[in-house]
C-alpha cells in the first residue's frame, strides 16, 4: 500500500538523506558513496548502470548550469522505496523543472535512482 504522507527531510532513510545533500552541493564523491557497487540511475531516458557510470553521472549532470534545488515534497511508497520531489531554479531551458527521484534501497544503500518530471 501506498503511503503519500509528505516527509520532513530528517525522517527520509540516512542514505536518501545524505545522498540528496551531497548532491545537491555538487559533491559526486559523497554522494557515490551511497550508492551501491551495482547501482543504476535512470534520468532523461537515459540509464548509467555501475561505479564508473553513475560516478561520471553524478559528476557531469547539470554541471553547464546554474541552479539551485529545494525539497518541495517527499512520501515513503513501502519498506525499500521512497520519492522525493525537488524544485529546480536555474539557468537551463524552461528555468524551473519540478522532478521525482524515486529512490529503491538495497542493504542500505540506494540501489536504483530514478530522476523523473514530477507530474503536474
Amino acid at each position: 500500500m501506498t503511503q503519500h504522507t509528505d516527509l520532513p527531510s530528517d525522517l527520509l532513510p540516512p542514505a536518501v538523506r545524505q545522498f540528496l545533500g551531497a548532491h545537491i552541493v555538487r559533491d559526486a564523491d559523497t554522494a557515490s558513496s551511497f550508492l551501491a557497487e551495482d547501482a543504476v540511475i535512470v534520468d532523461q531516458d537515459e540509464t548509467f548502470r555501475g561505479r564508473e557510470e553513475t560516478d561520471a553521472f553524478l559528476r557531469d549532470a547539470g554541471s553547464e548550469f546554474e541552479y539551485t534545488t529545494e525539497q518541495i515534497g517527499a512520501h515513503r511508497v513501502d519498506a525499500t522505496h521512497w520519492v522525493v520531489t525537488v524544485r529546480l531554479e536555474g539557468t537551463f531551458p524552461g528555468g524551473v523543472a519540478e522532478l521525482d527521484y524515486r529512490f529503491a534501497l538495497r542493504d542500505d544503500l540506494i540501489a536504483e535512482l530514478v530522476i523523473a518530471n514530477h507530474p503536474a
